[in-house]
């Protein structure tokens, strides 16, 4: 082999290397980011005339790590509400503060499975896709199982979050983060919207009830939530 072609090779490798280098470093990256950070929604009521869309939040901050997830939303910051979640235990509680009460209720399993048979939702994934924050996203087509006619379009992202992130939601089929669909919440549908993403690190403790609050069941909750119409 002569020089020149030894160089040649040599140069060649090192270019190779480089390039696997950087991919796996950029993988890596990619990984963490994937699995951890915040996203901003705007939020609305979806139906006017319903009893509750006077409290309708117009924000939601959704934080999340690997297998949890915390979603924060609040009314005029007199009324809060923080749903945690943990794919690991199947478990979902749901805490508000309103003036002096600082309550939460946890939901097992089954639970919310009885819960998402009040949102039954139909999805047909298509090709269509678009950018939503410089990232990829994926249109579904939902459907009310209860309402045939009621239809809206929905989209999601394989680049943020675990592949089985919404598996405790009616869209568990749903291999991505949400980034625009809807859900009922606060005993009502709303439509999230996101504005923005941060990759940071998420404390620990955020998905953890505080030891404030008081510790109630699933039916007093409701109770509580309907109420307040």
């Amino acid at each position: 082999m002569t020089a020149k072609r030894y160089i040649i090779n040599t140069t060649k490798l090192i270019a190779l290397l480089a390039i696997l280098l950087f991919t796996s470093c950029d993988d890596a990256f990619r990984k963490s980011k994937d699995e951890e950070g915040i996203i901003e929604y705007d939020t609305k009521g979806v139906d006017p005339n319903h009893p509750l869309y006077g409290f309708a939040p117009n924000s939601a901050t959704f934080k999340f790590k690997k297998k949890k997830f915390a979603i924060e939303m609040s009314v005029m910051g007199l009324f809060n509400m923080t749903i945690l979640g943990d794919n690991t235990s199947k478990t979902m509680s749901q805490s508000v503060k309103f003036m002096n009460v600082k309550q939460a209720c946890i939901e097992n399993e089954k639970d919310l499975a009885k819960e998402n048979l009040d949102y039954r939702i139909k999805i047909e994934e298509t090709t269509e896709t678009k950018d939503i924050l410089g990232m990829k996203c994926y249109k579904i087509n939902v459907s009310m199982l209860d309402a045939p006619f009621s239809k809206f379009e929905a989209w999601y992202t394989k680049d943020l979050g675990m592949e089985d992130c919404n598996m405790l939601t009616p869209y568990a089929p749903v291999k991505g983060m949400l980034l625009d669909y809807r859900l009922k919440k606060m005993g009502m549908e709303l439509h999230f919207a996101a504005k923005s993403y941060s990759h940071v690190e998420v404390p620990d403790q955020t998905f953890e009830i505080p030891a404030s609050m008081k510790i109630i069941s699933k039916e007093e909750m409701a109770q509580f939530i309907k109420d307040l119409q």
